[in-house]
């Protein structure tokens, strides 16, 4: 079998890259060819997790039809948030916890979704059920991952299932899930050294919801303020995307990890759409979003809702 390239999503977060790590060393387990790669920068948080376990970085990929005519995905399926040249290779599985949107292909292939709240919570049960055994490092890598999704439990799309398996994986990591998950997230929420373009750049998604073409950005950090004070600079940034991609809406969402909640930055077109779906009024483009930590399970599904009514 020729090589398989494992891949998460563009403007990867630690779930992208764990799982493509993980996923990639058991199927090398199970003989295939495979290769983690990335599609874009490192965050902090995720390179901490990698140096903690000894981990190679994933090699950055622009393309991969020129290298590879299968791919697997993990934590998306949205073609718009995959490689650029997705349409020109085959889709062999897809391992993800997302919403399925965008996603059309001409071969059967394995597909693996469940509600849960971390791509690497599917992948704890997929080497369970081929009986291989998860090394050290990469029960470390799965284990960081599962936190960084849930925000150490915290967040309203981790499930029991995510808790039982972040426990299983620390013990074999041989870490305390609590006190390494908020070194963790600490290393991930420190944004000091971040350029404005990488703020709205490091964890960025963007959807199709109906008519309209949303980006939503998301980052973490222990005060808010810190983020904010840069909004004018931040507000360029985000126009410019806007007008280069087409955008009907840009929600920049800042979230605080202490706090569980968010402030969110709007611009575009469809900023009414924001107000109307959180009740908020919003005072210079921003709004905060109390108890709000998701963008999977609190942001996307909300504004997906208010667009296409």
């Amino acid at each position: 079998m020729s090589k398989v390239f494992v891949l998460g999503h563009k403007n990867p977060d630690t779930d992208s890259i764990c799982s493509a790590i993980a996923y990639a060393e058991l199927k090398k387990q199970l003989g295939v060819d495979a290769e983690p790669v990335r599609l874009g920068e490192l965050n902090g948080e995720t390179e901490y997790a990698l140096k903690t376990f000894n981990a190679e970085v994933p090699r950055l990929i622009e393309t991969a039809a020129n290298e590879v005519q299968e791919v697997i995905l993990v934590d998306h399926n949205e073609f718009q948030q995959s490689v650029s040249d997705i349409a020109q290779v085959r889709v062999l599985e897809v391992i993800d916890h997302h919403r399925i949107a965008n996603f059309e292909t001409s071969d059967p292939l394995y597909y693996r979704a469940e509600p849960v709240g971390c791509t690497a919570t599917i992948l704890n049960k997929l080497y369970k059920e081929n009986n291989v055994e998860i090394t050290k490092e990469v029960a470390g890598l799965m284990l960081s991952a599962i936190i960084s999704d849930s925000l150490l439990f915290k967040s309203p799309t981790c499930t029991e299932q995510d808790v039982q398996a972040a426990n299983e994986l620390a013990a074999i990591a041989g870490v305390d899930a609590n006190s390494y998950g908020l070194d963790m997230l600490k290393a991930g929420a420190d944004l000091s050294d971040k350029t404005v373009e990488q703020l709205i750049t490091l964890d960025a998604k963007e959807f199709q919801m109906g008519d309209y073409k949303v980006e939503i950005a998301q980052v973490n950090t222990v005060d808010t303020a810190d983020v904010l004070k840069l909004q004018e600079e931040l507000e360029l940034a985000i126009l410019n995307t806007i007008a280069n991609k087409g955008l009907d809406l840009f929600v920049f969402v800042v979230t605080d990890i202490l706090t569980n909640d968010s402030v969110a930055l709007a611009l575009g077109k469809e900023t009414a759409a924001v107000e109307k779906a959180y009740n908020v009024t919003l005072e210079n483009n921003t709004a905060l979003l109390r108890g709000v930590v998701s963008r999977k399970k609190q942001v996307v599904p909300v504004l997906t809702d208010t667009l296409t009514k």
